[in-house]
């Protein structure tokens, strides 16, 4: 693990003295100080990612056993329960997990590994946001150890414990297809985070090779911040094309569970007038009438595996890991054969 910045890094770079870099970031005889100077100090502290001397110390010396743990959004059901997994799998090592929800939101993310390096975690597990990828890069470059869990952003070569999306969509779908299903629909967020439109492009990739034809405008994508009314008229839009969908494929839990209170609502039979299939397993599931077929992502393993390449770049900073989980389909009534 590569040390933390010091004060002495930031004079030495500047040509300054240890002192006056000190007065700088304590705001200290700030009358005595030239503006120019303490602008370029500061601004070269943010652009190191410098923390305060004592907790680089701390980190430096000894560890604190404790790793910090940032989750997409606590409230799905997903993180909460990876959430638990980790927890009691780094607790086995005797380490305590500290928690923060970004909610979907990548300045909020970046406040929280603030927080958390302020509370001197020894390393990081983060499901990071969208548009997240300058804060793990500016982590990387300070040498503190993370590892990217569920969502990952390809173009960086870090530690990570994902899950193939494309392969898990793409059975999904090829699922349905075998069951006699012809213009399957999608319903996904509108997104740039990668293993989202990694089920996209196994939701595509499936039509495309068992040479369906029905596919045209059947693809649908929802505004996080508009899921209620989007999912509801994304659902309208489908069922009543020219050539409606007789199946659908929601692209999480979140849409699934908006799609199934509206699908209930609507009174169609599953699976005799419409086929589902979702991404995730949810609680909420055993409430529709009829036993729901899922994509099962390997949480255990996911979380267990997580922790333990963590705790080893802790202790030797050891080459990245990329590990690639599969997913499991599990198949119940919502999407019988015809």
């Amino acid at each position: 693990m590569k040390r933390k910045v010091s004060m002495k890094d930031i004079a030495q770079e500047l040509g300054v003295s240890t002192a006056l870099v000190s007065y700088v970031l304590n705001n200290q005889h700030e009358d005595r100080i030239n503006k120019d100077t303490a602008e370029k100090i500061r601004r070269l502290a943010t652009e190191l990612n410098y923390q305060p001397n004592q907790i680089a110390k701390s980190l430096k010396s000894s560890k604190t056993n404790t790793i910090g743990l940032i989750v997409a959004d606590i409230s799905n059901p997903f993180s909460a329960s990876l959430a638990r997994i980790i927890e009691d799998e780094a607790k086995k090592s005797k380490y305590t997990v500290i928690f923060g929800s970004a909610d979907e939101s990548h300045k909020k993310s970046q406040d929280l590994i603030n927080l958390l390096l302020n509370r001197q975690v020894d390393g990081f597990i983060i499901a990071p946001a969208e548009g997240s990828e300058k804060q793990l890069l500016l982590l990387k470059k300070q040498g503190i150890p993370f590892v990217l869990i569920d969502r990952y952003f390809p173009e960086l070569e870090v530690d990570q414990v994902v899950l193939d999306n494309f392969q898990a969509a793409y059975a999904a779908v090829s699922h349905l297809i075998s069951n006699g299903y012809q213009r399957i629909g999608m319903i996904n967020f509108q997104t740039d985070l990668f293993h989202l439109n990694e089920r996209v492009r196994g939701y595509n990739e499936a039509l495309a090779n068992h040479k369906i034809k029905h596919t045209k405008g059947n693809f649908r994508t929802v505004d996080e911040r508009e899921i209620k009314t989007e999912v509801k008229s994304c659902i309208d839009e489908l069922l009543n094309k020219e050539e409606p969908i007789d199946a659908l494929f929601f692209g999480s839990n979140t849409l699934a569970i908006e799609g199934l209170s509206y699908i209930q609502k609507l009174k169609i039979q599953v699976p005799d007038q419409l086929a589902v299939v979702c991404f995730d397993e949810d609680n909420a599931y055993s409430l529709f009438h009829c036993p729901l077929t899922y994509v099962r992502q390997p949480l255990v393993e996911m979380g267990k595996k997580s922790v333990e390449i963590l705790l080893t770049a802790i202790a030797d900073g050891s080459k990245h890991t990329n590990t690639v989980l599969e997913a499991e389909l599990m198949i119940h009534e919502s999407s019988m054969g015809r």
